[in-house]
């Protein structure tokens, strides 16, 4: 079976930076797009940013120019640089990977646990 395991959350002041991690484990034979998704409460899920094997990224227009995501292929892991951070960033993030477990089997997604983000203003 497939695990997604975050970490790097955490409380930090606005202004102030986190990175966060999302490692994937398993039984794993290949993976397209990794990303991270957020959810405040009361809020729908959205997605903050992606990227993909080959290296294009996609981000949230209200992230844009303050985080990063990269990914290690070697390590099956994903993360995501969260700078200048604002108050309206706190959230669960949750890591999402679209996967396929076995050379025959279908890409199918894949989420993690997540993780809390809280900015205090």
């Amino acid at each position: 079976q497939v695990q997604l395991v975050e970490s790097g959350g955490g409380l930090v002041q606005a202004g102030g930076s986190l990175r966060l991690s999302c490692a994937a484990s398993g039984n794993i034979f290949s993976i397209r797009t990794m990303g991270w998704y957020r959810q405040a409460p009361g809020n729908q899920r959205e997605l903050v940013a992606a990227i993909t094997t080959g290296g294009p990224t996609n981000y949230a227009d209200s992230v844009q120019g303050r985080f990063t995501i990269s990914r290690d292929n070697a390590k099956n892991t994903v993360y995501l640089q969260m700078n200048s951070l604002k108050p309206e960033d706190t959230a669960v993030y949750y890591c999402n990977a679209d996967l396929k477990p076995r050379r025959w089997g279908v890409f199918s997604n894949y989420w993690g646990q997540g993780t809390q983000v809280t900015v205090s203003s």
